[in-house]
């Protein structure tokens, strides 16, 4: 197996980051919340994080997207059920979504199935909500 060119982290560093997050397979709606709470600090640091924050971040995302596209995505769900769903789980309002959508129009017209989730749609909605693009896709 061929090794990937991986950016060079200070183990130490990195061993107390994973000591205070904990970082495990998420089972419940309750770890995922503590999980995403970790992820938004450490966005929250932008340009200032850490190669071992960012080595973190990815892992959390990961481990966040496989619980969410486990838990979310029933089976034969439409993308706009799932994104109902998504919606209803995290207690959003068409209006928190205007800025991954571009307009409240879209918005809505994508939640009462007037108008297809687009590409660029389901990739923002999926950073968005930290899940595969696939399952509004």
């Amino acid at each position: 197996m061929e090794e990937m060119n991986t950016v060079a982290i200070d183990r130490r560093k990195y061993a107390r980051l994973l000591s205070n997050a904990l970082p495990a397979v998420i089972k419940t709606e309750r770890e995922n919340d503590r999980a995403i709470v970790t992820v938004e600090k450490l966005l929250a640091k932008g340009v200032k994080i850490s190669r071992e924050e960012s080595t973190l971040l990815e892992l959390l995302g990961k481990l966040i997207a496989d619980f969410e596209e486990r838990y979310y995505k029933p089976k034969d769900a439409s993308p706009r059920d799932v994104l109902s769903e998504l919606m209803t789980a995290r207690d959003l309002k068409q209006a928190d979504l205007i800025e991954v959508f571009g307009s409240r129009s879209r918005v809505s017209e994508a939640l009462s199935g007037k108008r297809d989730i687009s590409k660029s749609q389901a990739k923002a909605l999926a950073e968005f909500f930290s899940v595969s693009a696939d399952v509004f896709i």
